[in-house]
């Protein structure tokens, strides 16, 4: 039995793990953390694998994973995580101008704003699903979503946006 428990997992590690590092890169915006969020995740929900039901598995892991990222950022409040520089120049004819740093954009918005605005248009969960797992009302998902659409596009449009 434990033999074809860690068959399971494996399996169905190998089938997420991929969708989880994007979802974790859209809430972190850093991938390191992102791996280190995976990580966590799929040892909680190792550890809890024989408990989980198949039809609930990837909320189950989504919510794991949310939670670690929200208590992540509470805690790590002062940090500021920066990825290492590029290791080779940008193409020739590329102006950097017109680039537009999402990740800085996004890092801007409360970790809630943020997770939800992953949640809804990254995951493309809708307003319900994303209100059951973060445990609010869909109003507040709506509102949030909201503000955070809101602010992103007021943050994209000011001439200081761009690098």
């Amino acid at each position: 039995m434990g033999q074809a428990r860690d068959t399971d997992f494996s399996e169905y590690f190998a089938a997420r793990v991929h969708r989880f590092r994007r979802l974790a890169f859209g809430m972190c915006g850093d991938w390191h953390g992102a791996e280190d969020l995976v990580q966590a995740t799929f040892v909680q929900l190792y550890r809890r694998w024989r408990r989980v039901r198949p039809d609930t598995v990837d909320a189950y892991a989504r919510r794991i994973l949310l939670n670690l990222f929200l208590s992540g950022k509470r805690k790590h409040r002062g940090e500021l995580v920066t990825s290492a520089p590029p290791d080779r120049a940008a193409p020739a004819g590329h102006d950097s101008h017109d680039r537009i740093d999402l990740e800085r954009v996004l890092s801007d918005l409360t970790p809630r704003q943020r997770a939800m605005v992953v949640l809804r248009f990254l995951e493309d969960l809708s307003v319900a699903e994303v209100a059951s797992l973060l445990g609010v009302a869909e109003g507040t998902v709506k509102s949030q979503t909201a503000r955070g659409v809101e602010a992103l596009r007021a943050v994209l449009a000011s001439p200081t946006s761009k690098e």
